[in-house]
């Protein structure tokens, strides 16, 4: 193996030392710094047209991307492999005291073996292979492993029949407007230098995925999340006539006992299994306080997929969402009459029935009703919502649907079904696809090489599990599928767009080799260091030299 760890972690203390809290003016600095580190490189001197600091586009924060080529000599191949990570990381609030402390990795180590912390954070910094601080983890270590091999192949071009891309990216842990817009960039240098893209390769953090695990990962595709979304509208009352309302809370409670850890709604693909999903905000719609109940209300919830797409998560969840309505509606009645019996009033049956449309469903009933008019006023108040720089996408497309009910519903109880966030494709790399074919096989390969250099088993599985970049490069819905979410999504092509056809462009199957700690975005996030440092590299390096150096992998 290649001596990489005292390079990838001088360079991994360099980019975190530099603070670069997504949404701010670290970010700047930081796609500064890892351009400045490119540039002192001998190849980039020699060829400075190979090296780009990119502003993004769309953004209304001043940040950039940096996009590195280096180009193999052993043949004229146009093949390139991109390698992928992003350069910011969420804030340190949760560092607490040592707040201060969260950008320099030795002097945060030196502050946790003097204090009383967490026994297997001790027992890790104490073995003298882990080092803590905020982006060692997640994920400049990532970055600084693409960076050395950047450099390593900058200084040895010849052992490369093809090219390879270095990206780093800003904001993937907000919107990641960063890829999205290098999405353009990449097709740029393809376009001005000849590229054809065959794989990409991210460096993105792994960890343990159960307590006492032993093993160490490399993933092939990641999962997707999609954030499905319900406005209640229920009827207000005082709430001295209780029951002569329906509480939407009640319908969103239902949800929630429906919804939430239920496994159920586990996409199990290739024997992989998503997590259910969970409620991540629930709330009525009521600005202040009094003694009217609530007319509408709003829950939305995480869902991790494999296999499904957005348009079978919204079959699946219309048909829930109305088993949901309908216990409701039956508890509202159950707990009326059993009141009427108790207080001797007259129990008088009111109908209540389980509507569910999906967002573009009641938007194309109220078009045929009211025709242009309607979508004229729909569009006017989307864009003066725009005006409000405040409001998330989130709130954002409740809004949107608070309107849709206001123009075209009535007095009765509904739910409107749709997605509120940005929409985070699934990758799935599939065997019987040449392209996926040859880097699943190069990725066997490098992992039985590095193997025996590794104390631990290096297990590889088929989808990375947490959200990452790698969603923006390939994409495995067809179009169709696309457009069910686009359709149920009202912030899309006014307050957030993506570029579908961009992504279908280059669209190359992409895995996940990375750094391997613990903790990532919490207090005690730390790295394990030969293992990301050293066997990490090297495993990428012989990933590629199987991808790019004529190196066949073994019957």
């Amino acid at each position: 193996m290649i001596a990489f760890q005292e390079r990838v972690l001088e360079l991994t203390k360099k980019l975190v030392q530099h603070p670069s809290i997504v949404g701010t003016i670290g970010e700047r600095d930081m796609a500064y710094l890892i351009h400045e580190i490119l540039n002192d490189f001998s190849y980039f001197q020699e060829h400075p047209h190979l090296l780009k600091l990119v502003p993004t586009r769309q953004d209304e924060c001043e940040r950039y991307n940096v996009l590195a080529l280096v180009k193999g000599t052993a043949s004229q191949s146009t093949e390139t492999v991109i390698l992928m990570g992003h350069m910011d990381t969420v804030d340190v609030d949760d560092y607490g005291r040592w707040k201060h402390l969260a950008f320099s990795p030795d002097e945060l180590m030196k502050i946790w073996k003097k204090n009383d912390i967490p026994k297997l954070v001790a027992q890790d910094i104490e073995s003298g292979d882990y080092v803590g601080g905020r982006g060692v983890l997640d994920m400049k270590s990532g970055v600084a492993i693409n960076l050395a091999l950047i450099e390593y192949f900058s200084q040895n071009p010849e052992q490369l029949h093809g090219n390879l891309l270095f990206v780093s990216e800003c904001d993937e842990e907000d919107n990641s407007k960063g890829i999205l817009s290098a999405l353009n960039d990449i097709q740029r240098f393809a376009d001005d230098e000849n590229l054809k893209y065959i794989a990409a390769i991210n460096s993105d953090y792994t960890s343990p995925r159960y307590d006492q695990d032993p093993n160490r990962y490399v993933y092939l595709g990641t999962v997707g999340k999609l954030l499905p979304t319900f406005y209640v509208v229920g009827k207000e009352t005082h709430v001295g006539q209780a029951f002569e309302g329906f509480d939407p809370n009640l319908v969103i409670s239902e949800l929630t006992a429906r919804l939430s850890y239920n496994t159920d709604f586990c996409d199990e693909m290739f024997g992989e299994v998503t997590l259910p999903p969970v409620s991540l905000k629930q709330s009525d719609l009521k600005k202040k306080y009094d003694v009217q109940t609530p007319k509408s209300a709003f829950v939305y919830y995480n869902f991790f997929v494999h296999s499904w797409s957005p348009k079978k998560v919204l079959e699946r969840l219309k048909e829930a969402a109305t088993g949901a309505f309908e216990l409701a509606i039956t508890k509202y009645h159950t707990q009326y009459r059993q009141f009427c019996e108790l207080s001797g009033h007259a129990y008088i049956h009111e109908e209540i029935k389980p509507r569910v449309y999906t967002y573009d469903e009641f938007y194309q009933q109220c078009l045929e009703r009211f025709g242009v008019e309607f979508e004229q006023k729909m569009l006017l108040y989307a864009m003066n919502l725009l005006n409000d720089q405040h409001l998330d996408i989130r709130d954002y497309s409740i809004k949107m649907a608070e309107e849709l009910w206001k123009e075209g519903g009535d007095a009765e109880p509904v739910i409107i079904l749709l997605y509120a966030s940005i929409y985070i494709p699934r990758v799935v790399l599939d065997e019987t696809d040449h392209r996926d074919q040859r880097l699943i096989d190069a990725v066997n390969q490098g992992v039985s090489e590095i193997e025996p250099h590794c104390e631990h088993p290096i297990h590889v599985r088929k989808f990375f599990p947490y959200i990452s970049d790698m969603s923006f490069v390939a994409i495995s819905d067809d179009e169709d599928e696309v457009q069910a979410f686009e359709r149920n999504m009202p912030a899309w092509g006014v307050k957030h767009q993506i570029n579908m056809d961009a992504i279908r462009q280059l669209d190359v199957p992409v895995i996940n080799i990375g750094p391997y700690g613990k903790d990532a975005h919490k207090q005690w996030e730390r790295v394990e260091l030969h293992y990301s440092m050293e066997v990490v590299p090297n495993l990428t390096l012989n990933v590629l030299k199987h991808l790019l150096g004529r190196l066949k992998p073994s019957s």
